[in-house]
């Protein structure tokens, strides 16, 4: 199994199907034990043909990408290629353009006579700057395809992982990802559109020597396509599979999660 990100850090794991599937069904198991009830994450890569999803048809109104990932984390295995993304933004952050809307400069911070701003940024100037040093991957295929864990098959090639957790699950999770760290800074929260705290800026960990988790769905745009009290986690799969590997060492055998984890059964 390849990645598509030149300097990914590719694990064993990666390589051959049967350890995929050794590991898919391993991190299930330690995550019903863990995290009990907490939902499965979702998975996303690229391809050219899809043949275990479904394909999304051309979206013929605007809609926020984050809304359709909620089919997903029922189980509906779903694949979206640039004329299925309404938005823009969506187009961009999921690879099909690095392009933006003209006068994005302008939206996302203080608007003029011509475009209402979302104000989420002091002044166009800084918009730009933030555009110039914002992460981007083009995508590696016509579709991205996104599955819930447990709808993935042999075949599939999953680059990032997605968890849409309540605060108590991203407890864990956080502190899982610095378990091993010495830099204390294994979770990044950067700012962005709630498509981009899921793709872009995990795409972007998956060429560092130690990836880092990505806190997201912080998008007050977004916002409303989650549950009020849920965000996102995302990481590389890489990562995943060693966070895995600590399950049984860390904190997640303590008293002090099964606390936690009753609550989150409840």
């Amino acid at each position: 199994m390849s990645c598509p990100y030149p300097n990914y850090q590719i694990g064993l794991i990666l390589i051959k199907y049967n350890m995929d599937l050794a590991f898919k069904e391993k991190f299930t198991q330690l995550w019903s034990r863990f995290f009990g009830n907490a939902e499965l994450p979702v998975v996303f890569y690229y391809a050219d043909n899809v043949f275990d999803a479904e394909i999304v048809e051309p979206a013929q109104k605007w809609k926020c990408f984050i809304g359709e990932l909620a089919k997903v984390r029922k189980g509906r295995s779903l694949a979206f290629d640039q004329e299925a993304v309404a938005c823009g933004g969506g187009k961009k952050y999921l690879g099909f353009t690095n392009k933006l809307r003209p006068g994005f400069e302008y939206f996302l911070s203080c608007g003029n006579e011509d475009i209402e701003g979302e104000r989420y940024l002091q002044s166009p100037g800084l918009v730009e700057k933030f555009l110039a040093n914002a992460p981007w991957a083009p995508a590696k295929g016509k579709m991205i395809v996104f599955k819930r864990w447990d709808m993935l098959m042999e075949a599939d090639e999953p680059i990032v992982a997605v968890f849409f957790a309540t605060p108590d699950i991203l407890s864990g999770l956080f502190t899982l990802a610095g378990f091993d760290r010495e830099d204390m800074n294994g979770t990044i929260a950067p700012f962005g559109s709630g498509c981009s705290s899921i793709i872009q800026y995990p795409l972007a960990e998956c060429r560092n020597a130690k990836p880092r988790a990505v806190l997201g769905m912080l998008d007050v745009s977004a916002r409303t396509f989650v549950q009020e009290n849920v965000m996102s986690f995302a990481l590389p799969i890489k990562r995943l599979e060693e966070i895995t590997g600590y399950m049984e060492e860390s904190f997640l055998i303590t008293e002090s999660w099964e606390k936690v984890r009753k609550r989150i059964n409840r």
